[in-house]
């Protein structure tokens, strides 16, 4: 059925100029959503407020800051003012530093918490002074399955998204006790093919990667605006990989510290030097549109077989998928681990 453009309401997303969020905002245009697009980044920002309005999408492009409470709680008020009231906000904005703990410095390691924590929590804040007196709206926290087993070179990284579950889980319980209709719903990703390992701090030596297998950022996007429109589960967790990693952590984390002790180094990098620039205290894509793809669409994967089970076939296929996943990722870490 043809709809009209933003009749579907109003959808936020932080992040939106590159990567995850960007593919996420196109996705909300494609499904008939207003989109407000938040992220630092305004020649990002820009291309993406033209893709939206391009589907046909009434699109506000914000810059802002998601550590800053004040700038995000405007940003929020300027889409209610421009586009009407926020039935969506995503919480997907991202900046980091990959580095052995002890080789990153107390400002980059707050940094990377003010973004990847304290901007989730910013803009669960905005949403929620908006949808609360109107009882209605969902708000999605988009994850990792690195928010449920820390990595090595990604301490601040995995720390804010272990938060992120914690903060989610206690606001939830209270909106739950007070009655509200307001719904959090939160969806954990695989490695994603984005720019950010082009961008993100690094002292690795070398240029980092994500660890496979690898996803495009339209795979995300497909499954953020589903858990939107699909919000009483409380977690979706998207990729057969995430599942083993997730329930690795559950059932074997011994042999996970021994896997990523042997792995986690050489499945972080590759053989090309780091880049001169990084993302973490100012864009990269002020000046230069980049995109949502990074440099990995040759290995990158179009579908996740567990998301398009998860929405077309039903709890069983979807138990049925994770339960052989996750067999066969612990299975390759006793073997890995052993070796």
């Amino acid at each position: 059925m043809d709809r009209t453009p933003g009749d579907r309401g109003v959808a936020v997303v932080s992040g939106a100029s590159a990567g995850v969020g960007r593919a996420t905002a196109r996705e909300f245009a494609l499904r008939g959503y207003s989109v407000a697009l938040l992220a630092r980044g305004r020649a990002g920002l820009e291309a993406a407020r033209r893709e939206a309005e391009a589907l046909g999408a009434p699109a506000l492009a914000v810059e802002v800051d998601v550590s800053d409470p004040a700038a995000v709680d405007g940003a929020a008020a300027r889409a209610e003012e421009e586009l009407g009231p926020v039935d969506v906000w995503v919480n997907s904005a991202f900046a980091s530093v990959i580095a052995p703990f002890t080789r990153t410095g107390p400002e980059e390691y707050a940094r990377a918490t003010d973004v990847c924590y304290h901007g989730y929590v910013n803009g669960t804040r905005a949403a929620l002074a908006r949808m609360l007196p109107r009882d209605r709206g969902v708000v999605v926290q988009v994850g990792s399955a690195l928010a449920y087993r820390g990595i090595p070179y990604q301490a601040a990284y995995c720390g804010a998204k272990h938060a992120v579950r914690g903060f989610t889980d206690s606001v939830r319980a209270e909106l739950l006790r007070d009655g509200s209709r307001v719904r959090f719903t939160e969806v954990h990703l695989p490695a994603v093919n984005t720019p950010q390992f082009s961008w993100v701090r690094s002292r690795m030596g070398a240029r980092t990667r994500p660890v496979p297998p690898v996803y495009q950022p339209e795979v995300a996007a497909r499954a953020i605006v589903w858990a939107a429109e699909h919000p009483r589960r409380r977690r979706y967790l998207v990729a057969p990989s995430t599942v083993a990693t997730v329930l690795g952590q559950r059932f074997a984390p011994r042999l996970l510290d021994l896997y990523l002790a042997r792995t986690g180094y050489e499945g972080q990098v590759r053989d090309a030097a780091p880049p001169e620039r990084d993302n973490l205290f100012a864009p990269l894509d002020a000046e230069h549109d980049h995109g949502a793809h990074g440099e990995f669409d040759d290995e990158a994967r179009e579908v996740s077989l567990l998301q398009e089970a998860s929405r077309r076939r039903g709890a069983l296929a979807v138990a049925g998928l994770a339960g052989f996943a996750a067999g066969a990722g612990v299975y390759g870490l006793v073997r890995a681990a052993r070796s």
